[in-house]
């Protein structure tokens, strides 16, 4: 078993993102056009609320309320929606910087249904400047997981780095960490150590091997008192990913309990 092997287990997506407008070649649609242009998930439009059949109570409820709307269909069946105004404020309209410089932080970030509805999805998503926005998604997810452990205040947070390095030289992520080591969450942290020290209450994980330098991951597993929490900060989720070459990484997250155990496990026994 390898990091890897967990990737590969994934199934290929059978998924397609339809847009619900008015405009259907409007500017909205053609960001999402360019986030997803080289996944394997199909985005279409020119759909009308009346082509999405037998939708789910909250689907139906977004269709209607929301207007422009960007529906999640799984082997052609509506599973969630997400208004494209709710998509454009998490997504579309943002860059990496909000996140790096600790503008939108712990606390602050959204995760539209229809981007969490992408779970045990297998991606290979680009970094800048290979694509604008490929990237962004990981550390949309990422971010949401932290924020996940924050607010659920105990359990057990694993993230990988690649250089510890970025806690400190990323001034978002040294905030959150920072948030995080304040709360009774048991943190640890993974990445080479290229003589960097960890100024926080983290459990530090060092190595030079070929999954402390391409992998990155961000595992929580909730604790006991986390069922106290918000529903949903009291369920697991992870972000597992590894760097083919460089700037383009191959990855998923999934919020299945057994597939997060196995995953935390993994890491705790070989990392």
């Amino acid at each position: 078993m390898t990091l890897r092997s967990f990737i590969d287990e994934v199934g290929p997506p059978n998924q397609t993102i339809a847009v619900i407008s008015d405009d259907a070649m409007g500017p909205l649609k053609s960001m999402l056009d360019e986030t997803f242009a080289d996944q394997p998930i199909a985005v279409e439009s020119g759909l009308e609320t009346d082509d999405v059949a037998d939708p789910p109570p909250a689907v139906a409820e977004t269709l209607e309320a929301d207007g422009d709307t960007a529906v999640l269909l799984e082997d052609g069946q509506p599973i969630v929606a997400s208004s494209m105004l709710e998509l454009y404020d998490s997504l579309l309209a943002i860059n990496s910087d909000l996140f790096v410089t600790g503008t939108r932080g712990i606390g602050e970030i959204e995760f539209p249904d229809v981007l969490a509805g992408l779970k045990n999805t297998q991606l290979r998503l680009r970094g800048y400047p290979l694509a604008h926005k490929e990237k962004l998604l990981l550390i949309i997810v990422s971010r949401y997981i932290e924020q996940r452990a924050w607010k659920a205040g105990s359990g057990t947070l694993r993230s990988a780095f690649q250089r510890l390095s970025r806690i400190d030289d990323e001034i978002g992520t040294a905030e959150v960490y920072t948030e995080l080591a304040a709360t009774d969450v048991e943190t640890h942290v993974y990445g080479v150590d290229a003589g960097t020290t960890v100024d926080l209450d983290l459990t530090v994980h060092t190595g030079t091997d070929t999954e402390y330098r391409d992998a990155w991951f961000v595992v929580y597993e909730p604790g006991s008192s986390a069922a106290h929490a918000d529903g949903e900060a009291s369920r697991p989720l992870a972000l597992l990913c590894l760097e083919t070459e460089p700037r383009i990484w191959d990855g998923f997250w999934t919020g299945d309990p057994t597939q997060v155990a196995a995953i935390s496990d993994y890491i705790a026994e070989n990392l």
